[in-house]
């Protein structure tokens, strides 16, 4: 493990100490963009940028020059983000990762980027992402080992909170693109209840199973961030008692690879050991259909996305990224609103299931096993696939190591808009690993 790589940057403590006053802003920043001298060549988390360090310093200090007075400053004052770079920013160039003219892919700034300038963030730049947030990966590698993948479409916003050149980072989710790569670089990654985060001003990939996700290195973090990115939060959620918890057994759970189910039955048994009840119930019989299903929805909508520009840049997709749209083309408009309906009644199936066996929350491992060896692929998002397609919120929080020394990671899901009681009963998990 490249230890000098990965660096603590608690995003609740470092909020708190910037609102107070009791770290000086710049100073902050400084020791950021040192930071990022030093590692950033090594794990490419970032889109390139003229000039990054003169853009935040001066949102910086108009920031300070907007809220002088530490007892007025808002939740995120002086906060850098790193957005991934299929999301709109005022100011920076949207490539999605891909070849085509920057001046087609434009728009309004998100919704989440402009909700956390309010809060007081900075936007310290784009973070890479795979082609249009498909598998063609980009440069981001692993902080943990320079050799493996990080994971993806989120490469670039798992890989910068992981080194602790960023705080926090908004990331998407349409298969396995936050919990994924949040397992495989040992930080926690949240996928709320699907448009509980507003997804405008995103270059969508699916609009039926798109979800804004985020990513941080502790789950205390993650609920300040979410309090301040989800609709209609409740910051008073409290949780007075363990949750039950739910293994899926059968045919989804048997995706994973050996060392994942063997390193997820060590994360069983020691929730187990620490007081948590632990049901394993029957789900996802079918899972093989829902795979297929999901796959088949999003290649439709990704082709609807794309249609315009597929037919005026076909020369500058990529290999995998055409194929997609190719496959998309040929999907029956039926069979896309079959799988729309069969989004709703899996999950009202599922949610059903946890209110017949009293299950608050279910868990599974976070990714088949570790990140894989090697750029070419970023991993298989399969464990994290029917939770996207129903919808429901998930985060994982860093478990254990694999045999090789990279992180894993235990995915929880919770019912259907209860992020908050989610986040909350995570944060009691994360310390066990």
């Amino acid at each position: 493990m490249t230890a000098p790589l990965i660096a603590s940057t608690p995003l609740a403590e470092t909020a708190a100490a910037l609102r107070s006053g009791a770290l000086d802003l710049f100073q902050y920043l400084d020791a950021l963009f040192a930071r990022q001298e030093q590692v950033e060549p090594q794990v490419q988390a970032f889109v390139p940028e003229p000039d990054r360090r003169g853009r935040v310093m001066a949102q910086a200090q108009a920031l300070l020059e907007r809220y002088p007075q530490p007892g007025q400053r808002p939740p995120l004052f002086g906060i850098p983000i790193g957005v991934k770079d299929i999301f709109h920013a005022e100011g920076l160039l949207t490539r999605a990762g891909s070849n085509l003219p920057p001046d087609e892919l434009t728009g309004p700034e998100a919704a989440v980027v402009a909700g956390f300038r309010r809060a007081g963030a900075l936007v310290m730049g784009k973070t890479v992402t795979t082609e249009f947030a498909y598998f063609a990966p980009g440069p981001t590698r692993n902080p943990h080992n320079l050799a493996h993948t990080p994971g993806g479409s989120s490469s670039g916003s798992a890989a910068a909170v992981a080194a602790g050149l960023v705080p926090l980072a908004i990331g998407t989710q349409t298969i396995g693109s936050v919990i994924r790569p949040a397992a495989f670089c040992g930080v926690v990654g949240y996928k709320p209840s699907y448009n509980r985060i507003d997804p405008g001003g995103l270059l969508f990939f699916s609009r039926s199973a798109d979800h804004v996700g985020l990513f941080t290195q502790d789950v205390a973090g993650m609920r300040l961030a979410a309090s301040v990115a989800c609709n209609g939060w409740d910051k008073t959620t409290e949780v007075v008692r363990k949750p039950v918890l739910g293994v899926p057994v059968g045919p989804y759970l048997e995706q994973a690879c050996a060392e994942g189910l063997a390193a997820f039955a060590a994360q069983v048994d020691a929730l187990r050991a620490a007081g948590y009840h632990v049901k394993e119930v029957p789900l996802f019989n079918n899972i093989a259909d829902i795979n297929r299903i999901h796959r088949q929805l999003i290649a439709a909508e990704f082709a609807q996305e794309h249609a315009r520009w597929y037919a005026q840049f076909k020369e500058l997709y990529r290999p995998r990224t055409a194929a997609l749209i190719e496959e998309g083309m040929t999907v029956d408009p039926e069979a896309v609103a079959d799988a729309r309906d069969m989004q709703r009644l899996l999950r009202e199936e599922v949610l059903h299931i946890m209110d017949v066996n009293a299950v608050d929350l279910w868990i599974a491992p976070a990714a088949p096993g570790p990140a894989p060896e090697g750029l070419n692929s970023t991993g298989d998002p399969i464990m994290n696939l029917p939770w996207t397609f129903i919808g429901l919120p998930a985060v994982t929080v860093p478990a254990g190591v694999a045999a090789n020394g990279l992180p894993l990671g235990l995915q929880m899901v919770g019912p259907w808009m209860m992020d908050e009681e989610l986040l909350a009963w995570a944060e009691d998990v994360q310390p066990l690993f």
